[in-house]
């Protein structure tokens, strides 16, 4: 029993591995989160009291190099704090942006949930984030900016899936 518990360990810690290296040199481009932040929309509602604003269908949003599109975005403003949190929502909704060392980054899933002021991205449903031909799918992925971490969870019937494209592969493909 001892032996299959630390197969299952060695298993985990791999996955967690080759997820990080997915990830090896992704940086948020900070710069984005000092530019002005464009929000189109067809509609788009309001509940002024407590700081909530809806954008309704074809939503897209862009900040610098970061781009997200949505059919639904609701805008909430911490009460205390001020600070924001995006939560879209969409068939899928996507998260793009160009990393500082021009790398791009592609979430998407059926929500996404974007904090910059915590330098973090939740996304569940269907969730894929993507990089240099690479892949991590799984029930949901937490992307944290500033640690460069990534944690990928599934629901307990479903796995975490991992594909790695080697640099050679990828630069031929190019």
């Amino acid at each position: 029993m001892n032996k299959l518990y630390i197969n299952k360990l060695k298993n985990s810690i791999v996955i967690i591995s080759l997820s990080l290296g997915l990830v090896n040199s992704v940086i948020a481009a900070k710069i984005d989160l000092n530019k002005e932040i464009s929000i189109d929309a067809s509609r788009q509602a309001a509940d002024l009291k407590n700081k909530i604003f809806s954008y309704i269908d074809n939503v897209v949003i862009t900040q610098g190099s970061l781009v997200i599109k949505a059919d639904l975005v609701q805008v909430i403003t911490a009460s205390n704090t001020e600070q924001k949190t995006y939560v879209a929502k969409g068939k899928p909704a996507t998260f793009e942006q160009i990393l500082e060392d021009g790398t791009p980054i592609y979430l998407q899933a059926n929500e996404i949930k974007y904090q910059p002021s915590k330098n973090m991205v939740f996304i569940s449903g269907n969730a894929e984030l993507r990089q240099e031909g690479s892949q991590v799918t799984s029930d949901t992925i937490t992307y944290n900016f500033l640690t460069e971490q990534v944690q990928a969870n599934s629901n307990s019937n479903d796995r975490v899936k991992t594909v790695l494209q080697p640099k050679a592969l990828d630069k031929k493909n190019k």
